[in-house]
């Protein structure tokens, strides 16, 4: 349901939240999200532009989260990439519906609904503190590979 463009933009944002208030240059990001490095400066960008992140051009430049991690929904960040809207009027166009809209169409906008409250109310600090055994966005195996570890909620330098 949701574009590999948002899922680019949700890995992003959860390797920043882990990062905490760190600068983390774009190919670090490409190279430990798994996102193409053109891809994902497109991806930032349209971060940037939803004011979730701030990034420093120039050397010892990157980008960090604007704002703490529990102060940005999922809603947020899908928003920023490709926006989820309601369904308000027919979408086949049928004037004889007018705004009121068919049983399929209540039901799917009733959908829409619940996933939009459901995004709201899910923070991106939500993701890093989840308990279940399950691969996260990120895969934290992989900080292995770089050095890393994780360390709370925070990926430090592997000692």
């Amino acid at each position: 349901m949701l574009s590999q463009t948002t899922e680019y933009a949700l890995r992003a944002m959860v390797w920043l939240a882990y990062t905490e208030n760190e600068l983390v240059p774009t190919s670090t990001l490409a190279e430990r999200t798994l996102v193409p490095f053109n891809y994902l400066a497109k991806v930032l960008h349209s971060l940037a532009q939803a004011n979730l992140i701030e990034g420093r051009r120039g050397v010892g430049g990157g980008y960090k989260l604007s704002r703490s991690a529990d102060q940005i929904s999922i809603l947020d960040i899908v928003n920023a990439i490709s926006p989820v809207h309601r369904i308000d009027s027919c979408p086949l166009g049928i004037a004889a519906h007018g705004t009121r809209l068919c049983p399929l169409h209540r039901k799917l906008d009733g959908a829409i609904a619940s996933l939009i409250e459901t995004f709201k109310d899910v923070s991106l600090l939500e993701l890093l503190d989840e308990k279940e055994v399950s691969r996260p966005l990120c895969d934290p195996g992989m900080l292995e590979q770089f050095g890393l570890t994780i360390s709370g909620r925070k990926i430090i330098p592997r000692n």
